[in-house]
């Protein structure tokens, strides 16, 4: 019961952190990423100041549902990024990584928890990407999760090969799994959801 409350609190201890770190950053980085949305597909206010921008910003949040979904999903992504890019290093010293949550250090099982958070941190990215591009995808559970795991496995590995290249994180083969798990497990939520909500 103790390893149990232990595994719980390590857990819990890590997403908050991993939330709390970089959330200013996050929120900023999504305020401007919808900027240069705004600027790209609805140039209206261009170069009329600062002010005029940051009304048709409001506007356009406040009316557009597609809009809010987008800074939601840039908001999530810029996230997961911090945690998985911008706060690491040594990406060759573990490729294979860790495949259950007790590992052997020194002669002595310690308890891990990587593997159950990397599961954990791609099921919003995967239910946001869903709640944002559902309706271009479809509705058949099929389809939505064959997508949903194409994407995870994507996105992580392209995390993945930029830790690789950029010399940030740790490169390894357990947290593409886990990541495209939990891609798959987000997408089973948004679902579940959806079909909730069509029932309601």
């Amino acid at each position: 019961m103790k390893e149990t409350i232990d595994l719980l609190g390590k857990i819990l201890t890590n997403i908050l952190t991993a939330l709390y770190e970089p959330f200013g950053f996050s929120l900023l980085f999504s305020f401007l990423a919808m900027f240069f949305y705004l600027y790209a597909y609805e140039s209206i206010g261009t170069g009329k100041g600062w002010k005029i921008a940051m009304m048709t910003w409001y506007q356009k949040f406040k009316e557009d549902v597609f809009f809010r979904k987008l800074f939601f999903l840039a908001f999530v992504t810029s996230l997961i990024l911090f945690r998985t890019l911008l706060n690491r290093q040594n990406p060759l010293s573990d490729v294979m990584g860790d495949w259950g949550i007790w590992e052997t250090v020194n002669g002595e099982q310690k308890l891990t928890t990587e593997c159950i958070e990397n599961v954990i941190m791609m099921v919003p990215f995967s239910a946001v990407v869903m709640w944002t591009f559902g309706e271009k995808i479809g509705n058949g559970w099929k389809k939505i999760l064959r997508y949903s795991g194409k994407i995870a496995f994507i996105f992580s590995v392209s995390i993945e090969m930029l830790q690789l290249l950029m010399r940030l994180g740790t490169f390894q083969l357990s947290d593409i799994f886990y990541n495209t798990v939990g891609g798959v497990l987000g997408d089973v939520c948004y679902c579940g959801t959806m079909k909730a909500r069509k029932r309601l």
